[in-house]
């Protein structure tokens, strides 16, 4: 898209940079200065534009408005206030379809301080406003970022989905593994298992696991199984006698005898 971002009478060389910067990371590359009270090529805005110094170089300065917009067939201001004499802002998602149809679009941005005044948003067709808290005042380069990325990357609709969950023939494996576990350690018994894996199955099917999280989970299920058998085999060897004890008892007991005076 032929985007041009315009920046209106800008105060710091910082500012300028950061605003360079946060085009390039949504792939708009046109920036255009209107009277900036300021060096844009300062070494301050070429610290802040980072890997986007080659586009702050390329910057084009316009002593007006009116002039920095002559060759674009839209323009968007932007503001966080209401005028009472100017149609309101709206959400940049709403203006999206018309800045996408426009051929040569431009985003225009106020001086830090106070944003467009009137007279400049009366050079555009219509107003954005980012929707924020309670705090509107969003930092040059914060607003340049979010509008760019709602008009360059923001999507009309979400991607289609790509992430490929488990086959329920998997899931119904790994619910009747749930059920043995379950009855294993005492979770439940028969009477209540229905319900209580009712309530598992919900819960993890909303998850949408991939083949390979349910291969995790049953795997954390047969460790719990060996974990219960193995405390039983080492509880059944502790209960039983060694071997050889009582008749070393009943030996040592009849050796003593024989010897009592």
């Amino acid at each position: 898209m032929n985007l041009a971002v315009v920046l209106v009478s800008p105060k710091t060389p910082g500012n300028i940079g950061a605003a360079a910067r946060a085009m390039l990371n949504m792939g708009a590359r046109d920036l255009r200065l209107v009277a900036p009270r300021c060096d844009h090529l300062d070494s301050g805005a070429v610290a802040m534009a980072v890997h986007a110094a080659d586009l702050l170089r390329g910057a084009r300065v316009y002593p007006t408005l009116r002039e920095a917009l002559a060759d674009r067939d839209l323009s968007v201001g932007t503001t966080a206030r209401l005028r009472a004499d100017l149609p309101p802002p709206q959400h940049p998602a709403y203006v999206r379809p018309l800045v996408r149809a426009a051929a040569a679009p431009a985003l225009v941005f106020g001086p830090e301080e106070t944003g467009l005044i009137n007279s400049d948003l009366e050079q555009c067709q219509v107003a954005v406003r980012v929707p924020t808290g309670d705090y509107a005042s969003l930092n040059l380069a914060q607003a340049v970022l979010l509008v760019c990325y709602e008009f360059l990357q923001g999507q009309d609709e979400l991607p289609e989905r790509t992430r490929k969950t488990a086959t329920r023939e998997e899931m119904e494996a790994l619910y009747g593994h749930l059920r043995e576990t379950m009855h294993l350690i005492g979770y439940t018994d028969a009477v209540r298992a229905r319900h209580t894996l009712r309530l598992w199955r919900a819960m993890l099917d909303r998850a949408l696991m991939t083949s390979p999280e349910s291969r995790l989970f049953r795997g954390l299920l047969r460790q719990v199984a060996w974990k219960v058998e193995d405390a039983a085999r080492r509880g059944s060897a502790e209960s039983r006698p060694a071997s050889g004890d009582v008749g070393g008892g009943a030996s040592d007991a009849g050796a003593g005898d024989g010897h009592t005076p």
